[in-house]
């Protein structure tokens, strides 16, 4: 298989061939796919800011007007990977369809960019575009309807099924003690880990996958390590006129940014901490990272499906 290195995600001026040898590594990265999948069983669950009605101290959780109003949902079954995608399996889908993975330039830059990509269980970091082809990919190798999760989606799973959960943790809590993390990963797990990987990344290092518990459906890092893109256009008036019925967002873009770009929603948190990465808190970026590098921007990818992935 021809390695994939350049610029985002241009082709490779080798079209890749692929040997026996690589069709088994292709199966073998298809059943780990498959078997990162957790099942999410559909309902009814009202989305955004719960915390004036049904929080403990009947107060809002997020000062933003976007997480509200409190709104009624009904999804479908689907399937939520218990993972981001990690630099190994983004990599792997790189060099199989001979695709340059994004470089950059600069001895300090150049370093940071690669400080984020070569650790192998480390989640990956792109655009919303390069997330949106990586899980078509995987519907493609897999044969099943794999997509980016829509934000209706994203809380659902993160809330453990609509519950009134306030963190995306294993006990709905963000639990420390000292400088170091229980359930959550603090600034000084991210400078230990750096160090140990003889990363230049400091407290800005992005971890590995399982670092800390999933939540109770066994979904791990959604309060934290990478903000997670969505399938969904960003509208900070959405919820005043949101689809009961598996909502997709906007059809059109809606909203720009400080500098003129369309962007589209993203959930979770680059990185965790006290008051981070609330299962109602929405963010939102320009799709094409066109002022910056996504170095805090990472894909976990949805299955459309009513039935468990076999």
């Amino acid at each position: 298989m021809v390695a994939a290195s350049g610029c985002d995600q241009k082709p490779a001026s080798v079209t890749p061939r692929h040997s026996a040898e690589d069709q088994a590594r292709l199966q073998e990265f298809v059943t780990q796919i498959k078997s990162e999948q957790v099942f999410v069983e559909g309902g009814e669950y009202l989305m955004g800011d719960f915390g004036e009605e049904y929080g403990v101290e009947r107060l809002q959780y997020d000062g933003r007007k976007d997480s509200k109003p409190l709104h009624r949902v009904e999804l479908s079954s689907y399937s939520l990977s218990k993972f981001k995608a990690s630099n190994q399996q983004y990599q792997f889908y790189l060099a199989w369809n001979g695709l340059k993975g994004r470089e950059v330039k600069g001895r300090l830059n150049g370093r940071d960019w690669n400080d984020r990509k070569r650790i192998p269980d480390t989640p990956a970091r792109v655009d919303w575009h390069e997330a949106e082809r990586y899980c078509a990919w995987l519907g493609e190798v897999t044969g099943l309807p794999f997509s980016l999760p829509t934000e209706a989606q994203w809380e659902y799973a993160a809330r453990s099924r609509g519950k009134y959960v306030v963190a995306p943790t294993d006990d709905g809590t963000i639990r420390i003690e000292g400088q170091k993390g229980i359930n959550v990963a603090t600034a000084t797990d991210r400078e230990i880990y750096a160090r140990q990987s003889e990363s230049s990344l400091d407290i800005d290092s992005p971890l590995p996958r399982d670092f800390r518990p999933p939540n109770p459906l066994g979904i791990y890092d959604m309060a934290g390590n990478g903000w997670e893109w969505m399938k969904d256009w960003y509208d900070p008036e959405y919820y005043s006129h949101s689809p009961v019925k598996d909502p997709q967002g906007p059809e059109q873009p809606v909203f720009k940014d400080a500098d003129g770009y369309y962007t589209r929603a993203l959930r979770s948190q680059d990185f965790s901490g006290p008051g981070r990465g609330l299962t109602m808190v929405r963010y939102k970026a320009d799709p094409e990272s066109r002022l910056y590098r996504p170095s805090d921007k990472a894909v976990r990818c949805a299955v459309n499906h009513p039935s468990p992935v076999k």
